[in-house]
């Protein structure tokens, strides 16, 4: 099981039988699931208009527990990954509802993962010890097939402002950019070293800013071949071209595209391109 911040297409999460636990959006004083409630074309309206926008929460450590006791009916073992602690207290609601479990579901053993990363690096290390366990594996070694990917995973994103992510305290160490960029065009990354926004580079313009993404990219996979998704918040014609230029350039394992989850965009806002990878060994 993992949280929404995943941002895994559907298909795949079907597949392989993985949970998703929905952080909350907050807005006009409702509160909505994440990928749930709320279509991500509203949030980005929402989000443009720059007034009454909305906040984020995470899930309860009793949204943890509910979904646990559901799956103990029919696991011997839960497995659930989160987004990094850092940046979130997922991890540590995830947690807490294992502590709350052992009374409860003494027979049914809980490991909780922070996985010191979020979006598509995060959803490669949850589809990773998913396709473990499919493939036979046990608590113990999907376990580790996710600390395992951790330190192999990237998530690497052109973002349109730093706005949005200022608004809500995520900018990391990019927050020395935050005042200064007009019309530069941010290239950040959540490395799992660091488990939070850290700068990369700046670009001119919005083309050369996705031009160094490929190459940022290239400088890390080299010729292996590669595990891809491609990620985007209200850009879907641009995250194709991207998919199309990443298909031709590399060689790819498997190439995903996603956009992000309501709540993803709650934090970016519009205009975010990223792509998440990861070679093989």
């Amino acid at each position: 099981m993992t949280d929404s911040t995943c941002c895994l297409p559907p298909e795949l999460l079907s597949e392989y039988h993985i949970h998703v636990v929905p952080l909350l959006i907050l807005h006009d004083g409702d509160t909505y699931r994440d990928g749930i409630d709320l279509p991500v074309s509203e949030v980005y309206q929402i989000m443009r208009r720059r007034e009454a926008m909305p906040t984020t929460a995470v899930p309860s450590p009793v949204d943890f527990l509910e979904t646990y006791r559901q799956l103990s009916e029919k696991a011997e073992s839960i497995l659930c990954i989160t987004v990094t602690g850092t940046l979130s207290g997922t991890f540590k609601a995830a947690l807490l509802a294992r502590k709350m479990a052992r009374d409860e579901m003494p027979n049914t053993a809980i490991e909780v993962i922070d996985s010191r990363t979020v979006a598509g690096s995060m959803g490669f290390i949850v589809l990773e010890a998913a396709r473990a366990a499919a493939n036979g594996a046990d608590l113990v070694g999907a376990r580790e097939v996710a600390q395992s990917m951790i330190p192999r995973v990237s998530f690497v994103s052109v973002i349109d402002t730093l706005y949005y992510l200022a608004r809500t305290g995520r900018t990391g160490k990019a927050s020395a950019w935050a005042a200064s960029l007009l019309n530069i065009k941010p290239i950040v990354e959540i490395p799992t070293s660091e488990g939070q926004t850290v700068p990369v580079e700046r670009a001119r313009t919005r083309a050369k800013a996705m031009k160094r993404l490929l190459e940022i990219m290239a400088e890390r996979v080299g010729e292996s071949p590669v595990h891809v998704m491609v990620h985007h918040a209200d850009m879907p014609e641009e995250a194709e071209t991207v998919r199309a230029q990443i298909a031709v350039q590399f060689d790819c394992a498997e190439l995903h595209v996603t956009e992000f989850t309501p709540l993803m965009g709650v934090h970016t806002g519009p205009g975010l391109v990223g792509i998440a990878f990861y070679k093989d060994n």
